[in-house]
This record gives structure tokens, sequence and C-alpha cells, in this order.
């Protein structure tokens, strides 16, 4: 049998919660979600005005980070045409996103889940779910 560390509801706050501070810092309106390490949504919050594409795309991230077990912005890297990845994001019916702003939260070197912000430029959204990270680690 298998044990399976998995995130909370609660633990799901917080990373929006400082997601969502760090996101009101910079001035931007995000959509933040957090997926279990399976990528199912656990928690999701959407910022008065952030953009509609966002509300799908932060979870998309988050799903994507989770399975993946690395933020989506690597692939956006590797995901060339030429390259052995490339076609990854139409994978899973085009859910696997490749857009910077995913990353997998870990606990003890096992990924428990995926934190996927949206609304920003990658870099931002990026910035947003590190914060989030951040916060989950003084946890």
């Amino acid at each position: 049998m298998l044990s399976v560390k998995r995130l909370s509801y609660e633990d799901a706050l917080i990373l929006l919660k400082a997601a969502e501070k760090k996101a009101r810092k910079i001035g931007v309106r995000m959509c933040i979600a957090v997926a279990d390490e399976s990528g199912n949504l656990i928690a999701f919050q959407k910022m008065n005005d952030s953009k509609v594409l966002s509300v799908t795309l932060a979870q998309d991230k988050a799903f994507t980070a989770a399975i993946a077990k690395r933020g989506t912005h690597e692939y956006n890297e590797l995901c060339v045409p030429g390259s052995l990845v490339f076609g990854i994001h139409t994978s899973l019916g085009g859910r696997f996103a490749i857009v910077g702003g995913g990353l997998p939260v870990i606990v003890e070197g096992d990924v428990v889940g995926g934190i996927g912000v949206s609304g920003g430029a990658p870099e931002q959204d990026i910035e947003c779910a590190q914060a989030g990270l951040d916060a989950f680690a003084k946890v």
C-alpha cells in the first residue's frame, strides 16, 4: 500500500493568500489555483477584474505543475519546434500548460501539489506563485 502526501484545503489557502498578497503589492489582478498531487483542484481565487482567460489558465498551470512535477516555464523553454518535447502542450486535451506561472509544491522531496497563477506577464505570475511557496515553506 502507498502513503500519499497531499495538500489540505488549509494548506491551499496559505498558498492562495500569499500569492494574492504579492499580486496586490505589484498591482496585478490575478487568478490563483492550487491543485493536489494528481492535479485535482483544491482551491481557486479570482481577483476582481482579472482576465477571463486567466480563470482556466491558472487552473491548467497548477494542474501541469503538479502532474509534471516541474514549473510550467521549464516546458516553455523546452517546447520549441525541432525539440523532442515539442507538442506536449497539446496533450491532455490542451490542458498541459507551458506558460510560466505554474510551480510544483514540494514537501520533503515529494511533489504534493501545484500552484498556478495567471493575470500578469509570465514573470509576474511566477513571482506570485513563488510568494505562495515561500509562505507555505514557513509553516
